[in-house]
């Protein structure tokens, strides 16, 4: 298993422990409190008016922000947080989240850290140490997560005519949605909306961890590395998806936001 896996695994793990205890108490307020109405539509001289949406969060009132960051670091250009009318994305749409996910600011310092890391740790050992060695991890590591990113984004959507967005549930109990998050790995939505296999997350990343094999070290081109980076990858996804389904309640509730 590759330490690129192994610590995102931990630290997406080490958020998902916490989320619930901030989470849960939040859920339930929302829970007892009455509903309310949602608000009036806006005019068409009012949407196509000066003050446009801003990416990244910069409009608070735009109730699906760009790349919400989770926890403000992770990106999250992925998820729709009030689902209302379905429009599916076209090929070109879904290629441009791949790259924002793959090439996005954060993905840089992640991947350097990640190979001094995995340098420290002597992974593919046959690449040996010093500046060579670090270069060759590094650019395995953001290889690793280019090639997944516009696999299972991009690529496998595009084919399958899949939907590669996370539509959250919003409402309901913690463990009513948490299982829903549970749900939506295995079930997407389609380009005419309707529910399928989630193909384009186990064949993408299935792709994605065999084209893995071809570049990194010799000793690692193996079926035990080929099946536990794609186990890796999976699990990786089901704590994001948990994240992504909570973390607007979470952003709520820390940033009164």
């Amino acid at each position: 298993m590759r330490f690129r896996s192994v610590s995102r695994i931990w630290l997406l793990c080490s958020i998902s422990v916490v989320a619930p205890s901030i989470l849960t108490p939040s859920i339930g307020a929302q829970q007892s409190q009455p509903a309310q109405a949602p608000p009036a539509p806006q005019s068409n001289s009012a949407q196509n008016g000066g003050d446009k949406a801003k990416p990244d969060s910069a409009n608070p009132d735009d109730p699906n922000p760009k790349n919400d960051r989770i926890f403000l670091v992770i990106p999250n250009y992925t998820t729709v947080e009030l689902p209302t009318k379905f429009t599916p994305l076209s090929m070109k749409a879904k290629f441009k989240l791949g790259a924002e996910d793959a090439f996005d600011p954060y993905a840089f310092p992640l991947a350097a850290i990640l190979a001094g890391i995995a340098q420290a740790r002597n992974d593919d050992a046959s690449w040996g140490q010093g500046f060579k060695g670090y270069g060759k991890r590094y650019a395995a590591g953001f290889g690793d997560a280019t090639i997944g990113s516009f696999m299972t984004t991009g690529v496998f959507p595009s084919m399958l005519r899949e939907d590669p967005r996370y539509f959250r549930e919003g409402k309901g109990g913690f463990r009513h949605r948490s299982g829903f998050a549970v749900k939506r790995l295995f079930v997407t939505r389609t380009d005419s909306d309707h529910s399928q296999f989630n193909f384009s997350e186990f064949g993408g990343n299935a792709v994605a961890a065999g084209i893995s094999l071809t570049y990194h070290a010799r000793e690692d081109r193996n079926l035990s590395t080929f099946t536990s980076d794609l186990t890796t990858q999976i699990a990786i996804d089901f704590i994001a998806n948990q994240l992504k389904e909570f973390w607007p309640d979470i952003r709520h509730k820390i940033f009164k936001k």
